[in-house]
């Protein structure tokens, strides 16, 4: 199977040994895109709505990285780290994105450290 890794300068780098996508079979795969800046390396924002728009741009980058946006999406999993005080301002910047049909998507609570969201997703490749 071969596998094509995708890199933008308009998304952080990764911070390890990770891609920050790969095409493969058909599918583009993401790594967990966070609201930092990629050209400082500093979270942006304090609030789930400010940190929600950087993630959602840097997911954004990473998409057209290969040619993609997010009319391509079919999957995409989010992790808040207060997901009961911060869900309803995740989905406010979110939807401004995302347009229907929707893609599936599974949100849950995680440990982020000094950041409040992290998305990653799977678009298919036309």
């Amino acid at each position: 199977m071969p596998r094509e890794q995708i890199s933008t300068d308009l998304a952080p780098s990764p911070a390890g040994p990770y891609s920050q996508a790969i095409a493969a079979n058909g599918f583009l795969y993401t790594a967990g895109q966070t609201p930092h800046d990629p050209a400082t390396g500093h979270a942006v924002g304090t609030t789930i709505e400010e940190q929600s728009l950087q993630a959602m741009k840097n997911l954004s980058a990473v998409l057209a990285g290969h040619g993609l946006d997010f009319s391509h999406v079919v999957k995409a999993t989010v992790h808040l780290h207060h997901p009961g005080r911060d869900f309803a301002g995740f989905n406010s910047i979110y939807a401004q994105f995302i347009e229907a049909p929707f893609p599936a998507r599974t949100t849950v609570g995680s440990f982020l450290g000094d950041f409040l969201v992290e998305i990653d997703a799977v678009a298919a490749l036309p």
